[in-house]
């Protein structure tokens, strides 16, 4: 095993983890797309109901959720002792485990792999983490070609697009949009291709297939890592996964540290929970298992890259280490109703929603200043249904009012304070008085002049224009409480 440094944020300038702008900035552009929020309503709608349905089947659902959580929560205690005996049980059956720190030396691992088998094109299976370090323009940076065959992830890659989902990357797409990409930009396609779902899907599999027989090379994720045998694991509805871990002479796996689990028995727990919960389904149409290499059966060589990437430094949270329970469902983006109106380009991360906004900015580290990803744990109405539809009972909403506290702790920071300190500092102050907090009660009798016509204080001057500019107050009442008191007590309050 390699040495560990341990506790390191994802290093900035690298992969998708980071957006360029702040949350707010790019939700209210979003915001404004009337289609963007009309193929999203549509696809989580449908999404939404199959997960209702299928988790209505069982009547165990919930023991499944807390047995999910447990899992987890004991694999995190003894995580190095898991990953250690995962890489042994690699190595005993032919495959080489190698370690990446961030990104950079992922991406610099699987790039020297690649580059060893002499070839210059592969094939990938659908993969969050490989999108995470954002390996494809790694790759395309010393000539390599890296062609999706995920339907969805080819979609994003024919239109020079990021995804915007976790489970359905391209759900800000609808068919019609689809159909043009792949006229446009798929070579060969009958020019009378139709919307059709299932003339779009054969279409794509047409393109692929030439690419699956002559690829030798391909990269994966990895759903989970047994340890106890060296297994991964690898679910999927198309089979064009089952294509990738076949066919190809070279496998190079890139998994997440977290993705481990100590054994089949723990593995059974998971394989009931994830496909209720991402496609509402009883099960996954593909399950791939493999263990290391196997004389005249599948790959002749196949890799494994650990990768920690920020994510040591969240497991030293006792608390924030619960965002590295995520099974990557999805089931908190399908009922976030901040998600639904916003899509996942907003969150600037390749992990949007609810996980996102705790997940992304454990790994990236919370800072003040300029970093997007500080902005993350504010994009929440904190309603809690994230929790609800969790398969391992993460406590979003508890992570979320934790990082926003670790916000605001980075900013007291600062040579200069900002304005909402100044606003809380000010508060502060008039509150600590009865005859101040008397008088600012008093003097709020105003804001009914403002409020006079709609009854709803909708545009205030700087600086109180920056809450106003996203949401309306409610006009001041005729009387303060202690005029009403008085009035109606005969006494003062």
């Amino acid at each position: 095993m390699a040495a560990a440094f341990l506790g390191i944020p994802a290093p900035p300038g690298v992969g998708q983890l980071r957006g360029d702008r702040s949350f707010p900035a790019a939700a209210r552009d979003a915001l404004g797309d009337s289609q963007l929020r009309r193929n999203l309503g549509h696809a989580i709608g449908v999404i939404r109901t199959k997960r209702a349905t299928a988790v209505g089947e069982l009547d165990d659902w919930e023991q499944l959720r807390l047995a999910g959580e447990a899992i987890k929560r004991a694999t995190m205690a003894r995580l190095d002792d898991h990953l250690v005996r995962l890489e042994a049980e690699v190595s005993a059956r032919g495959g080489t485990v190698h370690w990446a720190r961030d990104a950079n030396e992922a991406n610099a691992i699987v790039t020297g792999l690649v580059q060893a088998t002499g070839a210059t094109e592969l094939v990938k299976v659908k993969s969050m983490v490989t999108q995470e370090i954002g390996l494809n323009a790694a790759l395309a940076d010393a000539g390599i070609t890296a062609h999706e065959t995920d339907l969805a992830e080819l979609i994003i890659q024919l239109g020079d697009d990021v995804p915007s989902h976790i489970l359905v990357p391209a759900i800000h797409r609808n068919r019609a949009e689809i159909r043009e990409l792949f006229l446009r930009e798929m070579p060969g396609v009958d020019p009378s291709l139709t919307a059709e779902p299932r003339h779009l899907a054969m279409a794509a599999r047409a393109h692929l297939r030439r690419t699956f027989l002559r690829a030798k090379v391909a990269v994966s994720g990895a759903n989970f890592g047994v340890a106890e045998t060296g297994t991964l694991v690898v679910v999927e509805s198309e089979g064009n996964g089952r294509m990738c871990l076949t066919l190809p002479e070279t496998l190079i796996t890139v998994m997440g540290i977290e993705k481990v689990v100590p054994s089949w028995q723990d593995l059974e727990v998971f394989l009931q929970l994830l496909p209720r919960s991402s496609t509402g389904e009883r099960m996954n149409p593909y399950t791939s298992t493999w263990s290391g290499v196997t004389p005249g059966d599948g790959p002749r060589a196949f890799h494994l890259v650990l990768l920690d990437n920020g994510r040591t430094a969240a497991l030293g949270d006792a608390v924030g280490r619960d965002a590295l329970h995520c099974i990557r469902c999805s089931a908190c983006l399908n009922v976030c109703p901040v998600y639904e109106r916003t899509g996942g380009h907003a969150y600037g991360s390749v992990y949007p929603g609810p996980i996102g906004a705790v997940l992304s900015p454990q790994l990236t580290g919370i800072h003040s200043g300029s970093d997007d990803n500080a902005s993350l744990p504010y994009a929440s109405s904190l309603c809690g249904a994230c929790y609800d539809v969790c398969p391992v009972r993460i406590d979003i909403p508890s992570l979320l009012v934790r990082l926003r506290t670790a916000h605001v702790d980075a900013a007291r920071d600062r040579p200069l304070p900002t304005a909402e300190a100044l606003t809380m500092a000010a508060a502060a102050w008039v509150m600590s008085s009865p005859t101040r907090f008397a008088a600012a009660e008093t003097a709020s009798r105003l804001g009914r002049l403002a409020g006079r016509a709609s009854g709803r204080l909708s545009s205030l001057p700087p600086p109180l224009s920056a809450w106003t500019s996203s949401r309306d107050a409610p006009r001041p009442p005729e009387e303060t409480f202690r005029q009403w008191w008085s009035r109606t007590r005969g006494g003062s309050a």
